[in-house]
């Protein structure tokens, strides 16, 4: 089993591999890495893992933003010191998440989730089909999405509905609301926020920058390096770049497909 430790705490990325180590024996430990930006480049040109130990903060961010550059398709084990972090974090391809000091006891009964997982898919398959199933052990959808949001204009407070809305996106720390009449909105809200809060049926979050609504894209062009550029109707000059790892789930989106 090759396992990677992502984690910028020397005493805690020491402490986390003996206890590998003591767990299973026969495991190949790689890392420690300590950012993002070293472990995304890692990432993509070492596929081969079976399993990512990695924490949530790191010396440069959150390591939540490699999945947004790149498609993960080896399972996780989160570590964090916090626990705010639980519902994001099997949002994505986790198998478990795991509170520091890690636990020895958690540890171990963590391993042995992932291997039952691997065990019931073979050893022949490879690890995009186990992650395919981790997605699917995801929070069940939400029963209620946010329908409308009240803006605040002058002295003034308006209700826009969901069905009015072209776009959300972040610029100069700020996050718009873009309207079907190409009408923007400072809104209290983050990207991150919105994503979790609105039908995923409507809208598809395209970059780290852009939630759009499937009902305000009049065209999507091909970009280069295999990305994608979205034209609103609404506002046909923004620049809306789909980004490469999304690219495929945002077609199927286009398409109607679950994703």
């Amino acid at each position: 089993m090759k396992i990677l430790i992502v984690e910028d705490e020397e005493l805690a990325a020491e402490r986390l591999a003996q206890l590998v180590k003591e767990i299973e024996p026969g495991a190949e430990i790689y890392g420690p890495i300590d950012t993002v930006m070293a472990t995304l480049s890692h990432l993509k040109q070492h596929r081969d893992y079976d399993l990512i130990l990695l924490d949530i903060q790191l010396a440069d961010g959150k390591s939540f933003s490699i999945f947004e550059d790149f498609e993960v398709v080896t399972p996780v084990i989160f570590t964090t010191a916090y626990d705010e972090y639980a519902l994001q974090a099997f949002e994505l391809n986790s198998i478990d998440y795991l509170l520091k000091p890690v636990n020895r006891e958690k540890l171990k009964s963590s391993l042995e989730k992932f291997r039952k997982l691997k065990e019931y898919y073979g050893e022949g398959n490879p690890n995009n089909q186990l992650y395919e199933m981790i997605r699917n052990l995801k929070t069940p959808e939400k029963s209620a999405y946010k329908n409308r949001f009240l803006i605040n204009k002058g002295d003034a407070m308006i209700p826009v509905k969901i069905s009015e809305i072209a776009s959300f996106y972040a610029e100069e720390k700020e996050v718009f609301l873009l309207t079907n009449d190409n009408k923007r909105f400072i809104i209290p809200h983050t990207i991150e926020e919105l994503s979790e809060n609105l039908d995923p049926k409507l809208f598809f979050r395209v970059n780290r920058q852009f939630i759009v609504s499937i009902e305000a894209i009049h065209k999507v062009h091909n970009y280069f390096n295999f990305k994608l550029k979205v034209e609103l109707n609404a506002d046909p000059k923004l620049e809306i770049i789909v980004s490469r790892p999304k690219v495929t789930a945002f077609k199927s989106w286009m398409n109607g497909e679950q994703i």
